[in-house]
């Protein structure tokens, strides 16, 4: 409330008045919206923030005296003059326009705005906005209207407020973004103009540097080209003294408290290879660093096996079977000879021979048991086989048919650590179930308290494809609908972004505590879905410049404009710019050098093109030898604790020829260096 001495007319700052509340029989003022005018030079707009103090003099509790303060938000604006008509102007300008033309009456013209309340002091009761005068909101206004002083110690900085004068820092409430009061965030827009992928990075940038209550982590899926692959780069337009340096991102980012600006330092890569098993299925390039690789066995995708199969084979007979290899045969410490397990079946080469011995015991008892085999039609047994022995094929570089898999550290996430699996080359298929399986993973660890950090951000985007409102059901439908519902219990915190947000499914988006828009359509605009905003506010969206978003989280009680810089990690298209992308195939003693070095940095081109120099029979590299044991050997390396090298070479049943490389030097008409021989591709 504004004390008594700050009434006295001495004392009242008349810098940010702007106008007054007026009030008409047929326009009157509600508790929830108020009406005012100003002149034509006001800074007044669609989104501006004002506050109203009354003419009124109160009495409180104590007989103090006060006056009642209104915060709203400009909504509606007009502007007229005093003509009765059209036709006296058109008159008076003798029916031509005239640029030199000064009519003899120079008519006075007001404008004429509609606001929505945002918060008033005091709070109770509850009663119409008082005329009174209309000031432009300061920064300690735009405090108290969007209630951020309700929670000083959980404040997450998401943008500025540009009243036109001067930038307020805008904070999101960490309890009602990342839980546990309310969680999930939902981005919305038009694709390249509304910044989604921005708005995500700069946000978990503030997130990891303000949020220190528990120990935080990310996992990203890159599901578009290089959206998330130079996330650990430095973008040059924040560089101070370069050509394209953006001065005034770089003072947004001093204004909310960011005083060394730095890209994702602790962020690791994981993919998958493609179906040759050594070249990587990403476009990083190789000398941003090390990229893991994500390999699944049978054990690692079994809980998760319908993502991949075909929803019309999985009637109840293929379904009982599947329940029946899970619970009797697939990882079971003891060998049972009445279901055919000789021995502990862990990967698919394993199964297949399962299923060998099945159809051998089936062959040999077909007239006695009636076409069925342990309670199960011998038909269903040979579909089951024919969809599993087929995933590998399916989900070729992913999948393999070995138990030598890698993947993300389970039990040993890292606090502020940012983890992006890139699922953009993938087909649909392994796609979903790439998301299925690591959403429900981080769910059950999480459950478990045995993850290593204590909340998880998962960010997906293209929500439109994944979780469509017009699509039937699926299993990563699902899953991200068990995230919405469930999530912040578990601290499982949904990130999500899309085109279309009238096309996902409402449990979805409707369970984000914060929704964000960018730019957008008016087509989508019109869509029901958007009926509660102002008309004004989407025709703003519609013409939204990249940098500013509109904004709704639960302390705010109408939608914000907000302004944020640009993201401090590169963005995709500079990033390709200067390093570009890994479209070109390696070799395979180019990539082996390549996923060597990822494993160990330090190691040297030429002590590991000797170590791989294993041949077959036709004196070719043996390269399915050097990847059965280069993958062994990476699952039981331990940095500063192993030579890999030697460890490889432990692995390998046939040992590696030894290379001459001063006789290569000598021979060779081009003169290779010892420093080519180090690095012969120039990969490192």
């Amino acid at each position: 409330m504004i004390a008594t001495e700050k009434i006295n007319n001495e004392n009242i700052c008349k810098l940010g008045l702007v106008g007054r509340v007026v009030g008409t029989e047929k326009k009157p003022n509600t508790t929830l919206s108020f009406n005012f005018w100003t002149n034509i030079e006001s800074k007044v707009g669609i989104g501006t923030i004002v506050r109203v103090e009354s003419d009124k003099i109160y009495l409180d509790k104590e007989n103090k005296q006060y006056r009642r303060t209104v915060f709203g938000i400009v909504t509606e604006g007009i502007s007229y003059t005093d003509l009765e008509a059209p036709i006296h102007d058109f008159i008076s300008c003798d029916g031509k326009p005239n640029p030199e033309f000064n009519p003899q009456t120079e008519r006075q013209e007001i404008r004429y705005f509609t606001a929505l309340v945002l918060r008033s002091d005091p709070e109770e009761p509850i009663q119409p906005v008082s005329i009174g005068n209309v000031y432009l909101a300061d920064e300690k206004d735009v405090e108290f209207s969007l209630r951020m002083d309700k929670f000083e110690k959980t404040r997450i900085p998401i943008g500025l407020y540009d009243n036109g004068d001067k930038k307020s820092p805008v904070y999101v409430d960490s309890e009602f973004l990342l839980g546990p009061e309310a969680a999930h965030l939902n981005v919305t827009g038009v694709s390249g103009l509304a910044t989604k992928t921005s708005i995500v990075e700069f946000l978990l940038s503030s997130i990891f540097k303000n949020y220190n209550d528990e120990k935080i982590a990310a996992v990203l899926f890159n599901v578009k080209g290089t959206d998330l692959l130079y996330l650990d780069q430095v973008s040059e337009k924040l560089i101070p003294g370069t050509e394209e340096f953006d001065e005034n991102s770089y003072e947004m980012y001093k204004q909310l408290g960011f005083d060394n600006l730095k890209a994702f330092e602790d962020i690791e890569y994981y993919s998958p290879f493609l179906s040759d098993g050594y070249n990587l299925k990403t476009l990083r390039p190789d000398e941003l660093g090390k990229i893991n690789f994500l390999r699944w066995g049978l054990l690692d995708i079994f809980d998760n096996i319908e993502v991949i199969l075909n929803k019309d084979d999985l009637d109840a007979k293929a379904d009982g079977f599947l329940k029946f290899l899970q619970e009797k045969i697939i990882d079971k410490d003891k060998t049972n000879p009445d279901y055919s397990v000789t021995k502990r079946i862990k990967c698919f080469k394993d199964l297949v021979e399962w299923f060998d011995n099945v159809f051998d015991n089936i062959k040999n008892n077909d007239d006695r048991d009636g076409g069925q085999w342990k309670g199960h039609s011998i038909h269903t047994i040979r579909k089951v086989y024919n969809r599993l022995t087929n995933i590998i094929n399916r989900c070729e570089g992913l999948v393999v048919n070995d138990n030598d898999t890698q993947d993300l550290p389970w039990g040993n996430f890292e606090d502020k650590h940012i983890y992006v699996v890139d699922i953009a080359d993938m087909l649909p298929l392994a796609q979903d179930l790439v998301v299925t399986r690591i959403i429900e993973k981080l769910r059950t660890v999480l459950e478990s308290n045995n993850l290593g950090v204590k909340k998880v951000v998962v960010f997906v985007d293209e929500l439109n494809k994944y979780a469509s409102s017009d699509s039937g059901s699926s299993y990563i439908k699902q899953t991200l609908l068990d995230i919405s519902e469930r999530g912040r219990y578990l601290n499982l915190v949904l990130f999500s972004a899309q085109q279309f947000k009238s096309q996902v499914h409402s449990r979805i988006v409707g369970n984000c505590g914060t929704s964000i828009y960018g730019r957008m359509d008016m087509e989508e605009l019109a869509k029901p879905e958007y009926s509660i905003m102002p008309q004004s506010i989407k025709a703003e969206l519609a013409v939204l410049d990249k940098g500013k978003f509109l904004i709704r989280h639960p302390h705010f009680n109408q939608y914000i404009f907000v302004k944020f810089p640009r993201p401090i990690a590169m963005p995709s298209q500079e990033g390709r710019e200067k390093f570009g992308t890994s479209e070109i195939k390696l070799t395979f003693e180019e990539a082996m050098i390549r996923n060597f070095k990822s494993v160990d940095p330090k190691l040297k081109g030429n002590v590991i093109k000797e170590a791989i120099n294993v041949r077959n029979a036709k004196d070719e590299i043996n390269e399915e030898e050097v990847l059965r044991a280069f993958n062994i050997a990476s699952l039981q390396y331990k940095i500063n604790n192993d030579d890999f090298i030697k460890l490889f070479k432990s692995k390998l049943y046939v040992k590696p020829e030894t290379v001459n490389y001063s006789d290569i030097v000598s021979k060779s008409t081009n003169h290779i260096t010892n420093d080519e021989i180090d690095n012969p591709y120039n990969m490192f």
